[in-house]
């Protein structure tokens, strides 16, 4: 199948391998053509734009970093929806703003064109390995003629239900992420400063009811002193922006989320937009003069790039 895979950022790079590893033939595009090399160096073809890569493709793939970049490269005349062909299909696997979603799907149902929003979730090391998951929203004919080209690039993978309803659930899992993350951080610091072992602790809170993803993961980095999640708080707080704007069209109060989004906003202030999303809990560590620091944790989690070496830095 032929795949246009546009957005090579530190999630986008291992989508657009894994199918390009699993025979598809791929066409790529980025802002910044460099991080499409070793795609190009294994048999991609590098396009000037996105639409030039979307044409003639039987996929469309965009993995974006906000709305904004979205709304850019997808609709209108230029768009990427304006070259593709009708019965293809577009492939939208950012972190993206659900009633944005709707709106481009009815323009691309106009043209013919079949829609999924397939953001990812579970970290960027799972990118990489192949594993990460996929929550899918779309009809769900469309979602099993095209099953086979979501499963060449991760794990799990879990119908939603109409558009918009993988969008909405994907902000709802990252939310809790970072409230998760917040947590973990300041249950390290109490079993610190109560004279308890970081090690021992992380484990023991690991195999715990208390444990929780970001805690057995992001909690590692935080440990090492890296940081290193491959996800920026810019990241972080466009995708805490999306859950306060559902929270008030809902009008559902998020007292614990609107703490974390306000603690975010600070650690943004003060280490800047591209330091990574996990640096929130040094805000808590500068602020007794504590570091959460313990032997033996890796400066980036198994699987990202194949080492560390590998793992790509913000831009």
């Amino acid at each position: 199948m032929r795949i246009a895979f546009i957005g090579l950022g530190n999630v986008g790079f291992p989508l657009a391998r894994n199918p390009q590893r699993a025979g598809h033939e791929l066409t790529v595009f980025d802002l910044d053509p460099a991080r499409a090399a070793p795609l190009v160096e294994a048999g991609a073809r590098l396009a000037k734009s996105a639409p030039a890569a979307a044409e003639g493709a039987d996929v469309a793939v965009t993995s974006l970093p906000n709305p904004a970049a979205v709304a850019a490269v997808v609709p209108g005349e230029g768009g990427l929806l304006s070259v593709l062909t009708p019965g293809s299909l577009w492939l939208e696997m950012s972190t993206t703003d659900a009633d944005d979603m709707r709106r481009y799907a009815e323009e691309a149902a106009g043209r013919g064109i079949d829609v999924l929003e397939a953001p990812i979730t579970g970290g960027a090391n799972r990118a990489w390995s192949g594993e990460i998951s996929i929550l899918v929203g779309g009809e769900e004919a469309v979602f099993q003629r095209y099953r086979a080209v979501l499963a060449a690039m991760g794990g799990a993978i879990e119908h939603m239900g109409p558009i918009g309803a993988a969008s909405v659930v994907k902000v709802i899992t990252n939310m809790l992420a970072f409230v998760h993350l917040w947590a973990s951080g300041e249950a390290m610091m109490l079993a610190k400063r109560a004279g308890i072992d970081l090690e021992r602790a992380f484990h023991g809170i690991r195999i715990s009811s208390g444990n929780s993803f970001a805690h057995e993961t992001e909690g590692q980095l935080v440990l090492n002193g890296s940081y290193n999640c491959a996800f920026t708080l810019a990241l972080a707080l466009k995708d805490m922006g999306l859950a306060m704007k559902l929270a008030q069209q809902t009008e559902t109060p998020l007292a614990m989320a609107e703490l974390v989004n306000g603690l975010f906003k600070e650690a943004r202030e003060t280490f800047g937009d591209e330091a990574w999303s996990t640096q929130a809990v040094k805000l808590l560590e500068d602020r007794l003069q504590e570091p959460l620091r313990a032997p033996g944790f890796p400066p980036v989690l198994a699987g990202m790039g194949g080492s560390e070496d590998d793992a790509r830095q913000p831009s």
